[in-house]
């Protein structure tokens, strides 16, 4: 019942190579196939249980409160403390030239930081208009992709597109002319693995920065 367009889509129309941060064509066309689907969808679903819609949202009401509005979480580490130590990584770690003792050290930071996220404490522990607990909320997806580019990054050992290792600077179409798939696992780091990329009639070219 997910329907995505744009880059979350991740249709791969230029692969890594997607050029001056532009996505029309995800935006334009696959957002216009995604709405269309999503409408023959909405045409044929069954009514949804508003019971058990209302029992899945009180119970993520009572998650939250327990683990960010409790009385006793309010001497936690604070959310913007971990995003900045989180920016620091990424930039350090996993910007455009990267390198595997980078790419470990970054790693291994997203996972203390998604450790520490869980004594997280808040300044504001009320429901109204309160920014602090909706940046808890997007830290810990924050942590989550973060983690899934690192440890991809760090798994395709070449240089394709925007991805650019200084140790491994040629590009590989023996090993990894595939998409890199990260499967989610419960206590550790993401699973990687990887689907070939199907080539019709245009063969993928060479990205060169000079």
């Amino acid at each position: 019942g997910l329907f995505a367009a744009g880059e979350c889509a991740c249709v791969s129309v230029n692969g890594a190579n997607r050029l001056g941060s532009n996505s029309l064509t995800e935006l334009l066309v696959f957002g216009a196939r995604a709405g269309e689907a999503a409408a023959r969808e909405a045409e044929q679903a069954a009514r949804a249980n508003a019971d058990t819609i209302k029992a899945q949202a009180d119970d993520e009401e009572r998650r939250i409160r327990e683990k960010y509005l409790a009385n006793d979480k309010r001497n936690g580490i604070r959310p913007a403390h971990i995003r900045n130590k989180l920016r620091h990584s990424l930039e350090e770690g996993c910007g455009i030239y990267r390198r595997e003792e980078s790419l470990r050290a970054t790693c291994a930071t997203v996972s203390e930081l998604k450790e520490q996220l869980e004594s997280v404490g808040l300044d504001n522990t009320g429901l109204t208009y309160n920014t602090q607990l909706i940046n808890a909320l997007e830290l810990r997806s924050m942590l989550d992709v973060a983690e899934t580019v690192a440890n991809s990054a760090y798994n395709r050992t070449e240089s394709r597109g925007s991805h650019q290792r200084i140790d491994h600077p040629q590009r590989d179409d023996e090993r990894f002319l595939t998409h890199t798939l990260a499967y989610w696992r419960e206590g550790e780091g993401p699973r990687i693995d990887w689907k070939p990329v199907t080539i019709t009639n245009l063969p993928p070219g060479e990205r060169k920065y000079s």
